[in-house]
């Protein structure tokens, strides 16, 4: 202050006056301004410490996952919507260690302007045309989709879920379904509805349960069962992501950070970077409020030996709009080989039960030569 105006107060050291208790309270033991001045600074270099720790171990198990090209973060970074791949994979589960076929498909989208977000299960057997990793396509045609997996990776996935809905996919997050066991363990387990009474190396009762990691994964694995076959095992499996989603982006879940990311970093590939993941978790979280789920309804054919299913082209248009639509995109009439196929068939009648025995694959160029697998 001027030596003119000796009464008046320093407004900064009035706000800050925890830290500068004049040394007439020091010495008359009036220690409590200097403890709380001592416990603020504490608390504050440790928030920030803790906090840095978050940040930079997020970044690292991120990086390890990260699988991109470091070019994918501009729909992000503008709040557009987006779509995201989930594939569950088997590696390392009941002895298995090749690639094989993705286990489970879901088309996930977020549309932060709506605050509402979708997930599409795909069936896993359902007939696509498998565009592999893009090299030889020929080769590969028409078959099961999960086997795009095998073919061409996350890559080959992304590739023929794109071209069977005509929809953007815009990331992929392929996870180790061990993973699965393990997040749940890290947010304290999951609750879900158990639609029946079931036992899967679990006994599983009928009405509402909390499942710890282990109990989670024999929960979304069991399909032979289900009454509804895998369409039922596709919706256990959203009822246990939709819960892990919902307790991933609440404020509890920061205690577990640590757990979290190492099972990111060691169960998770994704084209995903770390920006890209912080912003959703700041910009779209809205997203989880309104989660609609559902399906593509498939009818069951023998082709050949091999048990597969086709969704009929209404179906396929069906979800195509409500993918396009959840992502602000004008609905298109869907134009690709599953539907052409669909066309060339005889006699097929879409609201009979019984399974198909008489639908017939087609050469890529012939609308009367049968593919013969070459």
């Amino acid at each position: 202050m001027r030596p003119d105006e000796p009464n008046k107060p320093n407004k900064k050291l009035e706000r800050n006056n925890v830290f500068t208790a004049n040394k007439k309270d020091i010495k008359n033991g009036n220690n409590f301004a200097r403890l709380v001045g001592l416990l603020t600074i504490l608390l504050v270099c440790g928030s920030v410490a803790y906090f840095a720790h978050a940040y930079f171990s997020a970044m690292s198990s991120v990086q390890q996952a990260y699988r991109g090209t470091g070019k994918t973060s501009q729909l992000i970074s503008q709040k557009k919507p987006i779509s995201i791949l989930i594939l569950g994979v088997d590696q390392g589960i009941e002895g298995r260690h090749d690639r094989g076929n993705s286990d489970t498909m879901i088309l996930a989208t977020m549309n932060p302007q709506k605050k509402e977000a979708t997930m599409t299960s795909i069936p896993r057997d359902l007939l696509a045309d498998i565009k592999g990793d893009g090299k030889g396509e020929g080769r590969y045609y028409m078959f099961r989709v999960n086997s795009a997996y095998q073919v061409g990776g996350s890559k080959g996935a992304t590739r023929t879920v794109r071209a069977l809905l005509n929809t953007p996919v815009n990331y992929y997050m392929e996870v180790n379904m061990k993973a699965l066991e393990s997040m749940v363990e890290a947010l304290g387990g999951v609750d879900v509805n158990v639609p029946f009474t079931f036992t899967y190396h679990t006994h599983f009762k009928k009405g509402k349960q909390h499942l710890n990691g282990k109990e989670a994964l024999d929960y979304v694995r069991m399909r032979k069962e289900d009454p509804k076959g895998d369409y039922g095992r596709q919706m256990r499996q959203r009822q246990v992501i939709n819960d892990i989603v919902r307790k991933g982006m609440s404020v509890n879940s920061i205690t577990n950070y640590r757990k979290i990311l190492k099972v990111f970093a060691k169960y998770v590939k994704t084209n995903l970077t770390f920006d890209d993941m912080l912003s959703i978790a700041m910009n779209y979280r809205g997203c989880t409020q309104d989660i609609k789920s559902g399906y593509i309804h498939g009818h069951n054919v023998w082709i050949g030996s091999a048990a597969m299913q086709v969704a009929s082209t209404k179906e396929l248009q069906r979800v195509s709009d409500l993918v396009r639509s959840s992502l602000g995109l004008k609905k298109e009439k869907l134009r690709n080989q599953e539907t052409r196929q669909n066309s060339l068939q005889q006699g097929l009648d879409w609201n009979d039960p019984e399974d198909f025995r008489n639908y017939i694959i087609y050469d890529k160029d012939s609308d009367t030569i049968p593919w013969d697998g070459n």
